[in-house]
């Protein structure tokens, strides 16, 4: 099942749990719309053939759901019923930190073996260096951020491009880096309103006449991008300021090569692990090599920001 926001690579590794458990001769269901069909018993038996198609396709086939009703004992109660109806001996969930959390309160209560593939953009689950999804996303701000430099090398113009990361600056600060940014704003680093101005005046007078600056969602310079482009016009009258919201389109689209091979690894990992009898990990990627976090870790910890990257990006925008 899938849950939480969408990203690319989920429909590959959906592939890649169902003809892993074909391979190994094992019964595949899938349940739409995440823990709120499992409540509902919306499952279908998947098989090989079922899932061709699919690895180049963004969004979730299995679609998904938020379930409020999950979150009480009552709903989960059903949903247990429901799996143990359906003859079903362990779950494998692809999502984020919402969805673990969901399936580890779900393994305490019941004891059902469960296996976390970790599906997010923001790339913000400890235990991974790089979740489902992250990959394709970065390589979609960065073709989106080219084409609006375009644009502000022919206006003079100052962009304020905001990229998804509420709480964490991973895609800020790599496309930022990427994308050549003038300034990149994130959550783990609190540039400050004056730097801010000091930065972009140093940057008109080395005779820089348009800037991109990438700001992350969950920056806490201001209160929104739109604030941070009131104060800059409101205090460098030179500029011409426009503020690009990506939004969604982060989220959509065919996932990446990397994307695809990572969730055909993943999936691989996931179904045998449940196979040796494990249960309550997250399937991750670390040093380049599949390895299993404990859930209970990769909810509670904390995915660090590339310090070493950081510095790069702070010589690159001189």
């Amino acid at each position: 099942m899938t849950s939480g926001g969408d990203s690319p690579g989920m429909n590959a590794a959906i592939r890649s749990v169902v003809r892993t458990c074909a391979f190994h001769n094992i019964e595949c269901v899938g349940i739409y719309r995440g823990y709120e069909g499992m409540i509902e018993g919306d499952y279908k038996a998947m098989d090989a053939r079922s899932v061709k198609g699919i690895i180049n396709k963004g969004g979730t086939v299995l679609k998904s759901a938020r379930s409020k009703t999950f979150r009480t004992p009552e709903g989960r109660k059903q949903a247990y019923e429901k799996l143990i109806e359906a003859k079903i001996d362990g779950l494998v969930t692809i999502g984020g930190d919402g969805t673990f959390t969901g399936a580890m309160i779900f393994n305490q209560e019941f004891n059902f073996p469960v296996m976390g593939i970790p599906g997010t953009i923001d790339n913000d689950i400890f235990g991974t260096s790089h979740t489902l999804g992250y990959d394709t996303a970065l390589n979609t701000v960065v073709e989106a951020i080219d084409k609006i430099r375009d644009t502000a090398s022919s206006h003079n113009r100052l962009f304020f491009v905001e990229v998804m990361g509420r709480d964490v600056g991973h895609i800020a600060l790599n496309v930022g880096v990427g994308a050549g940014a003038e300034e990149i704003l994130i959550p783990e680093e609190d540039l400050g309103l004056d730097r801010l101005l000091e930065s972009l005046r140093r940057s008109k007078q080395s005779g820089k006449s348009s800037s991109i600056v990438v700001v992350a969602e969950g920056d806490k310079i201001g209160k929104n991008v739109f604030e941070l482009k009131d104060y800059v016009e409101e205090n460098m009258s030179e500029y011409e300021v426009r503020v690009s919201v990506l939004g969604h389109m982060q989220r959509g689209g065919s996932p990446s090569c990397f994307d695809r091979v990572l969730a055909s690894r993943m999936g691989v990992k996931a179904v045998e692990s449940l196979l040796e009898g494990k249960t309550n990990y997250m399937v991750g990627l670390l040093n380049d090599k599949i390895a299993l976090t404990p859930l209970d870790k990769a909810v509670k910890g904390k995915s660090e920001i590339n310090m070493e990257l950081l510095r790069v990006s702070d010589i690159m925008t001189t």
